[in-house]
């Protein structure tokens, strides 16, 4: 993601969490998206109330992730 939003964490911030994320993952396929990416996707949606198909285009695309 190259924008940056008021919702969003720092990778510091973020390394505080990433452990306990990764530790609840199913050991299947590599994750082709950046966790990282994903959780200030999802602190986006809870800050802002959108819809998951109104996030803007710097998120990446949720189907496979």
């Amino acid at each position: 993601m190259t924008r940056s939003y008021p919702s969003d964490i720092s990778r510091k911030q973020f390394s505080k969490i990433h452990l306990i994320l990764e530790s609840t993952r199913k050991k299947t396929r590599p994750r082709r998206v950046d966790l990282y990416d994903i959780f200030c996707g999802i602190l986006y949606i809870l800050k802002s109330g959108c819809q998951w198909r109104m996030l803007p285009i710097e998120y990446p695309k949720w189907e496979l992730c």
